[in-house]
């Protein structure tokens, strides 16, 4: 049985569960960060997450359109159990967009299956605890840029619900990869910078005497980063670009080799039909979109509830774009990705990336 990986930092609790390892791996979709991802992740005692949005596309339960909320549900219980055998002592999450049309579906079926915590961002998950209150155990994390969204989401669960977050996620739009919290005006502004929102919100939770412990997303990638987040008063890290160049990463080999030998200029934002903004990978379909040449607008089905490629057959269909990236393919695929990029150099394991990121610091010499 190999021995543990051995660390300095403190071990990071959510709700009833803690994580030897204060450092959660984002979820990613579609079908980038699934069980065998996650789970390799919980086993080393971090936190592994598992995207949910259209995890069915690829399942043996979708065949056809119609089968398209149905396979979600039953992929996603089949990707829990694959996890929690690989992890059986993990911490397995699930991150449950709010943007996508069966977030509800989806996070209850996240609980029912033994979910340990529940991610959910890309809109506020105002009502996320009136899903999961059968399951006390599973614990809920919204994801945050802001003090105001994290305030508002503290009033409306006490007051609603009768609860608090287990934890929030912060996430820096300027850095962070994917559906980003912030319009694409807004990108930039140094108001959404983890150094000034963290201390922000820790402010809010200890003069309100809320013991929820805030972890910081986006730009996060090595020890350095762990600690300069950690003095700013979060309590651990969430983490996705990073664990993309993994053996265990569920996604194509074609796909994690277009994270190496990249320029920080390789780094662009497009506009995504979910009317949210999104960083990515600049690849031939990324500039066909920039130059407004056609890209497939192929609808799988309502899989958004706002959509401006179903509503108004404009953009492109994003479930589609996503889902040929997973699949390798660069001349349709939309690669999401953090401001890091340039920074992958090989595929690694994921023990290999935690270890770098939690071996214990040597003192200075005084």
């Amino acid at each position: 049985m190999t021995a543990p990986i051995q660390t300095d930092l403190p071990p990071l609790r959510i709700g009833r569960h803690t994580a030897r390892l204060p450092i959660v791996q984002g979820g990613m979709g579609i079908r980038i960060s699934a069980s065998r991802l996650a789970g390799a992740v919980a086993k080393e005692g971090a936190v592994g997450v598992i995207a949910s949005v259209a995890l069915g596309l690829r399942s043996p339960y979708y065949k056809k359109k119609s089968d398209y909320f149905a396979a979600n549900k039953l992929a996603l219980k089949d990707e829990i159990e694959q996890a929690r055998r690989t992890a059986p002592d993990g911490i397995i999450g699930v991150n449950c967009m709010v943007a996508i049309t069966d977030h509800e579906a989806m996070a209850r079926t996240a609980a029912e299956s033994g979910a340990d915590v529940i991610i959910s961002g890309a809109g506020l998950p105002l009502n996320l605890p009136s899903y999961t209150k059968d399951q006390p155990d599973c614990a809920l994390v919204p994801i945050v840029s802001t003090a105001k969204a994290a305030r508002l989401i503290c009033r409306r669960w006490e007051h609603a619900h009768g609860r608090l977050p287990d934890a929030f996620v912060v996430e820096n739009p300027n850095t962070a990869g994917g559906h980003l919290g912030a319009k694409r005006v807004e990108l930039g502004n140094p108001a959404y910078e983890l150094e000034q929102v963290i201390p922000e919100i820790v402010a809010y939770l200890n003069e309100e005497k809320y013991d929820i412990p805030v972890l910081a997303a986006g730009g996060v990638w090595n020890r350095d980063d762990i600690d300069r987040m950690r003095a700013a008063g979060a309590s651990g890290v969430q983490m996705a670009t990073r664990f993309v160049c993994t053996h265990e990463c569920d996604a194509d080999d074609n796909f994690k080799r277009q994270f190496l030998k990249r320029a920080p200029s390789d780094v662009v934002i497009v506009d995504s039909p979910a009317g949210l903004p999104g960083r990515a990978i600049s690849t031939e379909f990324v500039n066909r979109l920039a130059h407004g040449e056609d890209v497939e607008m192929q609808c799988f089905a309502n899989c958004l509830r706002k959509c401006l490629c179903r509503d108004e057959k404009e953009t492109f269909c994003i479930a589609f774009a996503l889902d040929r990236a997973q699949r390798g393919d660069t001349d349709h695929g939309l690669f999401f990705t953090g401001s890091n990029l340039a920074r992958s150099e090989a595929i690694v394991s994921v023990r290999e990336v935690l270890e770098d990121l939690c071996a214990a610091r040597r003192a200075v010499p005084v």
